[in-house]
């Protein structure tokens, strides 16, 4: 009798720097996966990184990825362009998809790529990793129990400077959709979202420069108003001199905040701000090990696969977020929450 652990057999359709760097080694470091297919544009460079990396199987055609019998699910890590139709093509096949942020280039793409997944029975995963961070939960805990009282205000920030990426489309409108709004601030909208555990009503924004039919803005600043009545705030931009990012969460009796909320592989701080009478503050600090997200992010799907469980971060998740940037990108507005 066999006493092999079941396995989630995956596939990664477009496979660049990211997944060589961060995806693949996750899937190959989780005890419940299997990397067992790359896909790139170009089929010898597909087989030349599949030969190097002894990855079994390699293509240039992503339905050909899909309909391989010895893949059960994909991992999306292509231009945002490129999700929709590859999560449909997935879907058709019957393969599971996890699917990198942001989702989709709008709601009404996130919105068919929900239903065709749900329609044939396969799970469809977002990849905002960063809820699997101990850090994130600490914080939504503190909320949650009240330590910090009432939260009145929220903020997030994530910068770096974006003429260091590999990822020429960046920029480019009709492949990235958004400019740092799509790229790292759908992280900081959805860190909020899930430490208040709450959803955005309305968004004001500012972008420089104003997006057109064919760039992208490279600054943005982004107003929030929650159901609860929290107001937040976000900053991302691709200009500046180093990457950072941070969170802070503001109640009537305390404050909560953390540098590098984004990242694995690491100790992080949070630093807890309480009031403890008219005029004293008590500041302590929480020490968190965060482990690698990408590996979390990636066994809590397979786990979800073999048993049969729903998934961590759906896509409504994906979608909900879809929704606040579609209006951002515009200059603001009203969130509908209707399906």
């Amino acid at each position: 009798m066999s006493t092999s652990r079941p396995t989630v057999r995956y596939g990664i359709i477009g496979f660049g720097s990211f997944a060589e760097r961060a995806i693949a080694p996750a899937i190959r470091a989780s005890a419940n996966s299997e990397l067992v297919a790359i896909q790139k544009r170009s089929r010898s460079a597909a087989q030349e990184k599949a030969s190097a990396l002894s990855v079994p199987l390699a293509f240039d055609s992503v339905d050909e990825l899909v309909n391989h019998p010895d893949v059960d699910a994909v991992f999306i890590v292509s231009a945002n362009s490129a999700h929709y139709e590859e999560t449909l093509a997935a879907a058709r096949a019957g393969k599971h998809v996890l699917v990198e942020k942001p989702m989709a280039m709008n709601a009404h793409e996130a919105g068919d790529m929900i239903e065709a997944c749900s329609r044939v029975r396969v799970k469809l995963m977002v990849g905002h990793m960063i809820r699997f961070s101990p850090l994130a939960r600490r914080i939504q805990h503190h909320v949650r129990s009240g330590t910090i009282g009432r939260v009145s205000f929220a903020r997030s920030e994530y910068f770096y400077d974006a003429r260091l990426t590999q990822r020429s489309w960046l920029t480019d409108r009709a492949i990235a959709g958004g400019g740092p709004i799509y790229d790292v601030g759908v992280h900081c909208l959805d860190t909020l979202r899930f430490v208040l555990d709450d959803e955005v009503i309305s968004v004001k924004s500012h972008l420089n420069p104003r997006p057109t039919d064919s760039a992208t803005e490279r600054t943005a600043s982004l107003s929030l108003e929650f159901s609860r009545g929290t107001a937040a705030s976000i900053l991302c931009s691709f200009e500046a001199p180093t990457r950072r990012s941070f969170i802070e969460v503001i109640g009537t009796e305390g404050i909560l905040s953390a540098s590098d909320f984004t990242l694995g592989d690491r100790t992080l701080l949070l630093e807890i701000s309480l009031r403890t009478d008219g005029s004293t503050v008590e500041v302590r600090h929480e020490e968190m090990s965060v482990p690698n997200l990408y590996v979390e992010e990636v066994t809590s799907f397979s786990s979800s696969i073999l048993t049969d469980a729903d998934v961590a971060i759906p896509g409504i998740v994906g979608l909900m977020n879809q929704r606040v940037l579609d209006i951002a990108l515009t200059g603001g507005g009203v969130i509908s929450h209707s399906w």
